[in-house]
C-alpha cells in the first residue's frame, strides 16, 4: 500500500555533515508520526529522531543538538540533517512512517563516519 524510498547516506569524516531523506508514496490519505531509526552490526535497532504530524520532535540523547529532523507534508517526505558526526553514528539508517493503522519501513541507507 505504502512504499518508502530513502536517499542519501555515504561516507563522511568525523565532524562532517550528511543529510538523508525518505519519500513516501502509494495510497496515502494522512501520514502520522515519521521518524528515523538506525542499526549497527550486531546491535538492536534504536530510535534516532521522530516528528509528529503536529511538528513535535523527539531525539535520542546521543544525537540531541547535532541532528535535526524535519518533514515536508506536501512531498510526503521526512529528512534528517546530521551534523558533527561521530564514528559512533555509523549504522544503517531506516525511515519509519505511520499511515492509518500501519507502520512502514524504508530499505535503509548506510552512513559511515570515519575518524
Amino acid at each position: 500500500q505504502v512504499q518508502l524510498v530513502e536517499s542519501g547516506g555515504g561516507l563522511v569524516q568525523a565532524g562532517g555533515s550528511l543529510s538523508v531523506s525518505c519519500a513516501a508514496s502509494g495510497r496515502i490519505f494522512s501520514i502520522g508520526r515519521m521518524g528515523w531509526y538506525r542499526q549497527a552490526p550486531g546491535k538492536q535497532r534504536e530510535m534516532v529522531a521522530t516528528i509528529t504530524s503536529g511538528g513535535s520532535t523527539d531525539y535520542a540523547d546521543s544525537v540531541k543538538g547535532r541532528f535535526t529532523i524535519s518533514r515536508d507534508n506536501a512531498k510526503n517526505t521526512v529528512y534528517l540533517q546530521m551534523n558533527s558526526l561521530k564514528p559512533e553514528d555509523t549504522a544503517v539508517y531506516y525511515c519509519n512512517v505511520v499511515v492509518s493503522l500501519y507502520t512502514y519501513w524504508g530499505q535503509g541507507t548506510q552512513v559511515t563516519v570515519s575518524s
